[in-house]
């Protein structure tokens, strides 16, 4: 590529906001700046800023080039701590990205991680959005459902979520406690009502229980626990979770429920030291559980 020197300074004008503070941190004159912003724009064929009086600030496709500038300026420090035999002393930011069903549990590691690396920030997106690592977008991610097949991702399993049936002590009071899978179907049920929904557990309601049992369901799981909280009916939830929020468990944890956990990083930054260091911190507090926080 031959604009090298054009994206780095469009990702600081990006990050800067304008160009006379890209200008100050690059060292360079305004009108190079510009030039240089011109001259990436006229060769991707593509606006990447909106001009406006208080400065710059990138379009979609502005966003785009910031989280590929973003990955390379990342594996760039990370290149330079390799050869200056810094890999010790890790700095700067980690992201980590998960599903909100997820992410309470992967608040230990985390924990753990902060403890033991004082000097990298981490910022956790929690999203059912796929992050793409290539891009950057994410340096680990913490993908639940189906095995993840992209053959530039590094996947390794990562367990299992255990989830059982729960409903609160109110609901129960008032409906009764179901015997068995067949009493489901005389209950109200709060699941995804997608059939084709990634996690396991959603599947097995639909199979066994019935799309007309629910009677209240998002494809966001954090919906579906809350509602549980509320006492709308009987649902899935994480083992120490549901006990956690002392709701009461109606049907215990069976293997056909457990749903599948995937660690995933890009074959680019897989090796690099911050990434190593928050795979052990996860891998670490897999193997050591500890109640998950409550989420609310």
């Amino acid at each position: 590529m031959d604009d090298w020197q054009e994206l780095r300074t469009a990702y600081e004008v990006a990050k800067l906001g304008t160009v006379s503070a890209a200008a100050d941190a690059l060292g360079i004159h305004r009108a190079t700046v510009i030039r240089h912003v011109d001259a990436l724009e006229g060769s991707l064929g593509a606006t990447l800023f909106h001009r406006h009086n208080r400065g710059y600030t990138p379009t979609e496709v502005g966003e785009d080039m910031l989280r590929v500038a973003r990955a390379t300026e990342d594996q760039l420090a990370q290149l330079r701590g390799r050869i200056r035999g810094r890999t010790a002393s890790l700095s700067g930011e980690v992201v980590v990205t998960t599903v909100e069903i997820v992410a309470p549990s992967l608040i230990p590691a985390l924990s753990s991680f902060r403890v033991s690396q004082p000097e990298v920030r981490v910022r956790v997106e929690v999203s059912d959005r796929v992050f793409h690592l290539e891009y950057g977008e994410a340096h680990v991610a913490v993908r639940a459902g189906r095995e993840p097949t992209d053959p530039d991702n590094v996947v390794e399993s990562y367990g299992a979520m255990e989830s059982a049936l729960f409903a609160h002590p109110d609901y129960l009071a008032e409906r009764g406690v179901p015997d068995g899978v067949d009493a489901l179907r005389k209950h109200d049920v709060v699941a995804d009502a997608d059939a084709s929904a990634s996690l396991s557990f959603t599947r097995w309601i639909h199979a066994h229980v019935g799309i007309d049992r629910i009677v209240f369901g998002s494809a966001n799981e954090r919906i579906n626990l809350l509602a549980l909280r509320l006492g709308l009916g009987i649902g899935f939830c994480p083992v120490d979770l549901g006990r956690g929020w002392g709701l009461e468990m109606v049907i215990p944890p069976r293997r056909a429920w457990a749903t599948p956990l995937w660690l995933v990083t890009h074959v680019d930054l897989h090796r690099s030291p911050k990434v190593q260091a928050m795979l052990r911190a996860l891998r670490q507090a897999k193997q050591t559980p500890q109640e998950a926080p409550d989420a609310s």
